[in-house]
C-alpha cells in the first residue's frame, strides 16, 4: 500500500516524519510523495497557533476529498495538545497524539483488520524519558537532522508546547554519537540538532556542547548546525566552549519574542532585553561571520503602541540578520488567552506588517554585504536546469551559477543579490 506523508510545522516534526517513514517501509509499505495518490495519508501536525491548527484540519479533509476510500491520520501535536477538538475532525480515521507514533503501524494494521476508528492519545507524564528513536536517512535532503531533545519546562503564558510535548528529556550522547556515524555513511556532510527545547539538553554531567562533540566525531560530518535555541542556558562559557567545535556552523536562531522587558514579563520569558542583546553580542565576538536570527510576536496581551515601537527598536539594534515577524494566536488553556488588554486581529496584524518592512530592510542589506566574498556553499538541488541553490555555513541562500555537482559543498564568488538570496558564481 501506498502511504504519503504531509508534515506541517518545526524541524522536529521533520525528523519524526522520517522516524515514520522508516519504520512504515520497514512494515512493508511504500512512502511516496504527499502530492501523489495515496491509499494512507499521514499528516504529522503543529500546533503553535491557530492559523497551524486550520492548516492541519483543512490538510485532513483535503486529503479525503483526494481519495474518499483512503485512510487519514492525524498524528503530531494538535492530537496530543487538543485530543478533544481532534475526535471531532471525523475526516481523520485514526488520530495519534505524539506520545504514540511508534505505535503508527500497528494502528494503521489495526485499522484494516477492524475498519473501526482508532483514537490512540495519552498525555505526557513527568518524568518519561525520551524514545529512542534514529533515521537512517532524510527523504529528498543533503543535510540530516537528528532529534536529540524533546519537551520543554518553560510555560510561556502564551504556549500550549509544553502540553503538546511533555517535560525536558534528552538523546543519550552515545546514540546521537552513532546517528550522525551512520547519517554519515549514508552521504550526509552536514548535521543539525534539533530540539524542542534544544538550550536544556542535557545527558547526566554532558550538556549541549558535548552534543554537538558528539555529532561532530565522524570525518564524513564537515558542519553541525543548530536549531531554533532559548536564550536561558546560553552563557559566556557555553557560547565560548562551542566557538571551539570547529564544524559548527556560525548561525544561531534564538527565540527572541519581543524586545520590550514589560511584554517579556508578561509571556513569562524569565531574561531582559538587555541580557539577551548581551548574548547576541557575545556570539558575533567570538564566532567569524556569525548570523542571529529570530522570532518576534505582536500584539501580545497587554502591548501597547509605546511597548511595540520599543520591540521593533530593540530589534533594529540587534540588527538580526533575518526574523520570523507573526502575530500572536490565543491557544486555549494558556495564561495569556484570559489576560486583559487583547488586541485586536487588524492591530496584531499591522504591528507584524511594520515588523516585517523594517526587518527585511536589514535583511537586504546583510545580503548586499556579502557581495564580493568567496563563500563555501552547501548545494542542496538545481532549479530548472538553470542554477543551483544551497546556503553558507551561516545559513545565507545562495544561487549558484556555473559548474558544479549536484551535491557537496562548494566555493562561490557573491556577485549579485536579489530579494531572498545571494547570487554567485562556483569556482
Amino acid at each position: 500500500m501506498k502511504v504519503a506523508i504531509f508534515t506541517l510545522g518545526c524541524k522536529v516534526n521533520q525528523y519524526e516524519s522520517q522516524v515514520i517513514c522508516e519504520l512504515l517501509e520497514k512494515g512493508g509499505f511504500t512512502v511516496v510523495d504527499s502530492d501523489e495518490t495515496a491509499d494512507i495519508y499521514i499528516v504529522n501536525s503543529c500546533t503553535v497557533t491557530s492559523e497551524s491548527d486550520r492548516k492541519n484540519r483543512q490538510a485532513v479533509r483535503r486529503f479525503k476529498r483526494r481519495n474518499p476510500d483512503s485512510i487519514v491520520v492525524l498524528t503530531g501535536c494538535m492530537p496530543q495538545a487538543y485530543p478533544d477538538d481532534c475526535k471531532k475532525l471525523n475526516e481523520a480515521d485514526i488520530v495519534l497524539g505524539n506520545r504514540s507514533n511508534h505505535l503508527i503501524v500497528e494502528a494503521i494494521n489495526e485499522y484494516l483488520q477492524k475498519n473501526e476508528r482508532c483514537i490512540l492519545t495519552s498525555e505526557h507524564k513527568t518524568g518519561d524519558e525520551f524514545v529512542p528513536c534514529r533515521i537512517n536517512s532524510f527523504r529528498a535532503r543533503t543535510r540530516a537532522e537528528i532529534k536529540i531533545e524533546d519537551g520543554c519546562n518553560r510555560f510561556c503564558s502564551y504556549c500550549a508546547i509544553p502540553y503538546a510535548r511533555g517535560r525536558v528529556r534528552s538523546k543519550k550522547i552515545s546514540d546521537i554519537r552513532e546517528e550522525s556515524k551512520a547519517l554519515a555513511e549514508a552521504g550526509f556532510c552536514e548535521i543539525v540538532l534539533v530540539g524542542i527545547n534544544l538550550s536544556a539538553y542535557r545527558d547526566g554531567e554532558n550538556d549541549l556542547c558535548d552534543a554537538i562533540k558528539a555529532a561532530s566525531e565522524s570525518d564524513g560530518i564537515l558542519r553541525v548546525r543548530l536549531g531554533s535555541l532559548e536564550p536561558n542556558y546560553l552563557t559566556d562559557s557555553i557560547i565560548e566552549r562551542m566557538a571551539e567545535c570547529k564544524k559548527l556552523c556560525p548561525q544561531f536562531h534564538i527565540s527572541l519574542q519581543s524586545g520590550c522587558d514589560k511584554t517579556l514579563k508578561a509571556m513569562n520569558r524569565h531574561y531582559t532585553s538587555e541580557e539577551y542583546y548581551r548574548i547576541c553580542k557575545k556570539i558575533r565576538e567570538v564566532f567569524d561571520g556569525a548570523s542571529v536570527t529570530t522570532d518576534v510576536m505582536t500584539g501580545f496581551p497587554g502591548e501597547t503602541d509605546t511597548d511595540f515601537e520599543e520591540s521593533l527598536e530593540f530589534v533594529k539594534k540587534i540588527g538580526f540578520e533575518k526574523v520570523h515577524v507573526f502575530p500572536y494566536s490565543v491557544r486555549t488553556g494558556t495564561k495569556a488567552a484570559s489576560m486583559d488588554g487583547q488586541n485586536e486581529k487588524s492591530v496584531k496584524e499591522a504591528r507584524a506588517k511594520v515588523m516585517s518592512e523594517e526587518t527585511e530592510k536589514i535583511r537586504k542589506d546583510f545580503l548586499k554585504k556579502q557581495i564580493g566574498k568567496t563563500l563555501s556553499v552547501l548545494i542542496e538541488e538545481l532549479r530548472d536546469g538553470a542554477y543551483h541553490e544551497g546556503f553558507t555555513a551561516n545559513y545565507t541562500p545562495v544561487k549558484v551559477f556555473g559548474e558544479c555537482p549536484d551535491s557537496g559543498i562548494v566555493n562561490v564568488r557573491i556577485t549579485d543579490t536579489d530579494d531572498e538570496s545571494c547570487i554567485g558564481n562556483a569556482i
